[in-house]
């Protein structure tokens, strides 16, 4: 059974928290990624959950 999302509400992420900013790109932190309750299988830098290996595409 997959984790039940307990994200808030995207006008209630706060940076530093939940995202960053790096190279003009939004960066998804390691408590955003907890919160999400899954792993998206995007291969992003502060997944917490253990990773299949990524098919390139």
């Amino acid at each position: 059974m997959p984790k039940e999302n307990k994200l808030p509400p995207p006008h209630l992420l706060k940076e530093g928290l939940h995202y960053y900013f790096e190279s003009g790109f939004m960066v998804f932190t390691e408590e955003y990624h907890l919160l999400r309750g899954k792993c998206c299988g995007n291969g992003c830098r502060h997944c917490p959950y253990p990773t299949k290996e990524l098919k390139l595409k």
